[in-house]
């Protein structure tokens, strides 16, 4: 292959693979979207190795899909065109650490934990949490956030500033290091959860955070997922020092307690956690307490004790994975709508209603502190009608959250599922967004066939010409 050939002269041998076991690992991610083979991977050290790669692409038309991990939801890294798939696990340095400033410059294959690892010699932590251990880049491609996003925001939140590789082979910067700015228009804003479309990233530098300095988590239990919603919005515009808030349907402990075989009762639950100095944080559980009383709560407990807390978080961050791996014959049709805080616990509970109507195997769970949620189902793909009302709740879903206000994706990102939504939710804004990736990427060689769908390109291209 001379594709092959050529990459290696312009790299080195072992940064260029065409193994079969190597091309399958890159043919997919943690979605239910079908695999495709790239034609070839290449594992980059450098932002000049990412330059080359880059350059050789464009000039010979070959499509480019970034790789962090694999643990995307919506099939960002799924090579649907072939070509390279650029995986960036050899670039997992961190580059500078300034804890003066809260501020931390990083390659894009660094992962959340190894960052928090190292940040945390320093009395500081990366609050981004969505659960996966997944790559900076990959989560600033989509613009992840996770648990702790009702506090600190998702990942346009915390990204200063950019270095990014264009599909002319130019780098360039999109940001600083200063806190905020008014200068210009906002172009790292622009790139995060771009999806790898507008360019690819090769350094990113973030704000970083002290680790609070007590931390008191809990359960609260729940006869309904709409009391669960309603009692989460009843904290959220109290004043209490939240960091994380989570519902977990009844479905979900059950499962929970078998993957873990934890004893949590079975019943609509709020995960809750509470930071600060010692003496807030006392004060908030006893005002948290309070105020849950009003909303039926029938049982409430809270642990200081990190370890207990720690089989909290790991219970909850693992769900997903307690329903997959139980049943590897199934597959798993996730979807995640974010709505106005108000409309929460009228969408969580007519989706409750919608998954027990249809006679479907689902669970409901969520960042419910900023209206994310999510439903997780269970279907044979082998059976057209379960896949069918599978969709159908989906689409069901996300109509309610349009309605309401809200978006088809709070964190999960467009990729491959959502961007049937694209121009129910965005309308004519949507021709903007596709005449910015026209302009980065003229001959659609950036991770293309994601957030837009081919049809809308070439129409909004052959309109432009």
């Amino acid at each position: 292959m001379d594709c092959y050939k050529e990459l290696k002269s312009l790299l080195t041998d072992d940064q260029v693979s065409i193994n079969e076991t190597i091309l399958r690992e890159h043919s997919f991610d943690e979605s239910s979207h079908p695999p495709v083979f790239p034609s070839i991977v290449v594992f980059p050290h450098t932002t000049l190795d990412i330059q080359k790669v880059v350059d050789y692409a464009n000039k010979n038309m070959l499509p480019i899909t970034p790789y962090g991990i694999g643990s995307g939801l919506e099939g960002q890294a799924i090579p649907i065109k072939q070509g390279i798939s650029i995986d960036f696990q050899q670039m997992n340095n961190i580059l500078e650490i300034r804890p003066e400033d809260l501020v931390v410059r990083v390659q894009p294959g660094v992962t959340r934990e190894q960052l928090n690892r190292t940040l945390k010699k320093h009395g500081l932590f990366f609050p981004i949490d969505p659960g996966a251990d997944a790559t900076i880049g990959g989560m600033a491609s989509t613009n992840a956030s996770g648990t702790t996003a009702v506090r600190y925001g998702a990942m346009r939140q915390q990204v200063l500033d950019m270095e990014v590789v264009l599909i002319n082979g130019k780098v360039i910067r999109t940001g600083s290091l200063a806190s905020k700015s008014s200068s210009g228009y906002n172009i790292t804003n622009l790139f995060v959860g771009s999806e790898g479309t507008l360019g690819v990233f090769s350094e990113i530098t973030l704000k970083v955070h002290g680790i609070p300095e007590t931390i008191s988590a809990g359960r609260a239990c729940f006869q309904s997922v709409k009391e669960c919603g309603e009692a989460a919005v009843a904290l959220l515009t109290s004043g209490v020092s939240i960091g994380r808030i989570e519902l977990v349907d009844e479905r979900s402990i059950i499962q929970m307690n078998k993957y873990h075989e934890t004893s949590f009762e079975e019943r609509p639950t709020l995960f809750i956690e509470i930071t600060g100095n010692a003496s807030g944080v006392q004060h908030d559980v006893s005002f948290t307490k309070e105020i849950l009383e009003e909303y039926n709560c029938s049982s409430l407990f809270f642990e200081s004790d990190s370890k207990k807390r720690a089989l909290l978080w790991r219970a909850r961050h693992e769900l997903s994975y307690a329903f997959r791996h139980p049943y590897p014959h199934l597959s798993v049709l996730g979807t995640d709508v974010c709505v106005p805080l108000s409309s929460l616990p009228r969408i969580v509970e007519m989706t409750r209603k919608e998954i027990d109507s249809l006679h479907l195997d689902g669970a409901i769970f969520g960042h419910v502190g900023d209206g994310n949620f999510h439903t997780l189902i269970l279907f044979d793909p082998n059976s057209p009608s379960e896949r069918e009302k599978a969709e159908r709740l989906n689409e069901t879903i996300v109509s309610f959250a349009l309605k309401c206000g809200g978006t088809c994706t709070g964190e999960h990102g467009v990729g491959l599922g959502k961007q049937k939504f694209q121009r129910l939710e965005h309308g004519d804004s949507l021709d903007i967004m596709i005449g910015i990736k026209h302009l980065l990427d003229p001959n659609n060689l950036l991770n293309p066939g994601k957030i837009f769908s081919d049809t809308e390109i070439e129409s909004l291209s052959s309109f432009q010409k």
